[in-house]
């Protein structure tokens, strides 16, 4: 067989699609999520300090590290096994173990992560969720008496899924512990692989879910600031209109709206642009999970739809407004600047016409100055040759002043004809 050359990233590439496997949790179990996220205010994640930080965790369980360059690791940590995953804008950690207490939801899980290694977290906690994984339940009447107790009923979402080979439920609430509480009620022929991507699928759900509900106050942040331009801005077009308007005054304050929209526009593209992408990840991890209705309940697409989605249409209706803004005054801005140059264009033709009326009157009196020049000239040439030539009339008997009337014509002449000929050449 011929020895091709690999690409240097074809092993890396095809490795990648196996790196995240869905956990095999069995039945009877428990499992945490902790979410962090770096300050708003902070630069980007850094992501030396989040493998430091994991590291510090398992070194307190004496567990094995990861690779230097790992994004995402694996292993046991005590009695459960932790999954960490590093992401742009956030990392996960998420702890799963077998054993159940007989009080639901006990914080006792939590205990894998020490209080002195949360406090010096790279991040603040933007979520977390306890999972409750039961044993085997066949029959639904062992299910109703667990959400009554368990969760809030007037936001309780709860759905039969992939193929009833489990019933989910949850009230997106946050309990007094803290954490978001997720119940899976598996069916006992349900396999551990199964449950895994459930509690998996679960995890992205509320992960993202609250990732993209961060470009909801952004949103509202932004309407308002938004509000006093659009005022400002429609003022404006409304006196560029008018016949005493200053056009360049004009352009100087939308200029100014024009700047603050694309600030906005720049710090906000990018939140916007996330909470589209995080919106899509919930729905499909929903698709994925085939739910069916269980009692006449709503499920969990149906809570998405009524408390999820009004928020996601906020965030997309105030980056479409501030894109149409942001349009908006780019075109007043064209127009302005048109009117500007129309303007300018009037100013400097009566300009031009001023300076062609005084070039004509300069012309005027230059030539008035050219035909005084010619009969001065004139005079002082007629007075020389009339000195020059008086001895020899007075040999011929003829007197200096028909000799100086005999010279005006001739000499007038000349000088014109000379002056006409400097003036060509000059031209």
């Amino acid at each position: 067989m011929p020895d091709f050359p690999d690409h240097p990233l074809r092993y890396d590439l095809a490795n990648e699609l196996h790196a995240r496997p869905f956990p095999t949790i069995p039945h009877g179990s428990e499992a945490a999520l902790l979410a962090l996220k770096a300050p708003r205010n902070a630069a980007a994640r850094d992501r030396a300090a989040d493998r430091a930080h994991l590291i510090a965790l398992l070194d307190r369980h004496g567990a094995q590290h990861p690779r230097p360059d790992a994004t995402h690791f694996s292993g046991k940590i005590g009695r459960y096994r932790l999954t960490w995953e590093q992401h742009t804008e956030f990392v996960t950690y998420m702890v799963h173990g077998p054993g159940l207490s007989d009080r639901p939801f006990d914080p006792a899980i939590w205990d894998v992560f020490p209080e002195e290694w949360l406090a010096q977290a790279t991040g603040l906690r933007v979520t977390s969720a306890h999972f409750r994984i039961t044993g085997g339940v066949e029959d639904d009447a062992e299910i109703t008496p667990a959400l009554h107790d368990w969760f809030e009923p007037e936001s309780l979402a709860v759905s039969r899924v992939l193929d009833d080979n489990a019933v989910l439920a949850s009230d997106f609430r946050i309990d007094p512990a803290g954490h978001m509480r997720f119940a899976i009620f598996p069916r006992p022929a349900t396999g551990r692989s199964r449950i895994g991507r459930i509690v998996q699928r679960l995890s992205e759900i509320e992960t993202y879910k609250t990732m993209a509900m961060l470009g909801f106050p952004r949103a509202r942040e932004l309407n308002a600031r938004m509000t006093e331009i659009d005022n400002g801005l429609s003022a404006l077009l409304a006196d560029m209109s008018g016949h005493d308007s200053a056009p360049e005054a004009q352009l100087d304050q939308l200029l100014g709206y024009a700047t603050d929209l694309e600030n906005l526009m720049s710090r906000a593209s990018f939140r916007f642009g996330a909470t589209g992408a995080y919106e899509a990840i919930v729905h499909q991890r929903i698709e994925a999970l085939r739910e069916a209705r269980f009692e006449g309940r709503q499920t969990f697409a149906e809570f998405m739809l009524r408390r999820f989605d009004p928020a996601m249409r906020t965030v997309k209706s105030t980056e479409t407004r501030l894109r149409s803004m942001t349009d908006r005054a780019f075109r007043a801005g064209e127009l302005l600047r048109t009117k500007v140059e129309v303007d300018r264009s009037a100013q400097n033709q009566a300009l031009l016409e001023s300076m062609d009326k005084r070039a004509a009157l300069q012309l005027r009196l230059q030539e008035t100055v050219e035909g005084l020049s010619v009969v001065a000239i004139s005079y002082y040439a007629v007075n020389l040759l009339s000195y020059l030539l008086a001895p020899a009339g007075a040999g011929i008997g003829i007197e200096k002043p028909w000799i100086a009337a005999a010279l005006v014509l001739p000499v007038v002449a000349g000088v014109a004809l000379m002056t006409r000929r400097i003036r060509k050449a000059v031209h």
